[in-house]
């Protein structure tokens, strides 16, 4: 059975700003306003790793892979909180993939139950495609006040 770290190697994939490992596998080559129309990235969380939240300025599609499941915390401009479970277990509610919508903030975790060497393997599909310039990393304090109502998940996700 693979290691998170034989992912990592296998893969190619770095640390990413919001924690974990990516490599973008694909930029499409057609472009809209000089922005690329879709990119494609693996993405890889171990146990003891979050994706902090953030928010961009596209909608992201998210495919599971390999590992353990994977949740994913939204919360929306209108404060509203939903999660999305990634993984192969359809009736424990878990689906092999999901969208956040754009302007979303979200971040990632593995269930705190996962053993210590678990690790989740997922792609993420972003149109228009991704930019750095319009990724923006959440401040916990401003998300405090304005989401009181969700303080739990914004402190263990920034």
């Amino acid at each position: 059975m693979k290691t998170a770290q034989d992912w990592i190697d296998e893969l190619g994939l770095l640390p990413h700003p919001e924690g974990g490992f990516y490599k973008e596998t694909y930029r499409a080559t057609d472009s809209v306003n000089e922005r690329a129309i879709s990119t494609g990235i693996y993405f890889l969380l171990r146990a003891e790793d979050i994706s902090h939240f953030h928010r961009i300025d596209a909608d992201e599609m998210w495919h599971f892979y390999a590992g353990a499941p994977l949740t994913v915390h939204m919360i929306s401009p209108a404060g509203d909180y939903d999660v999305i479970k990634l993984g192969t277990d359809i009736k424990a509610g878990q689906s092999p993939q999901g969208v956040v919508p754009k302007h979303v903030w979200f971040g990632a975790a593995l269930d705190k139950a996962a053993p210590p060497d678990a690790y989740s393997l997922v792609g993420c599909t972003v149109s228009p495609g991704f930019e750095f310039s319009y990724f923006e990393l959440a401040a916990r304090d401003k998300m405090l006040k304005e989401f009181p109502q969700h303080t739990e998940i914004i402190k263990k996700l920034t």
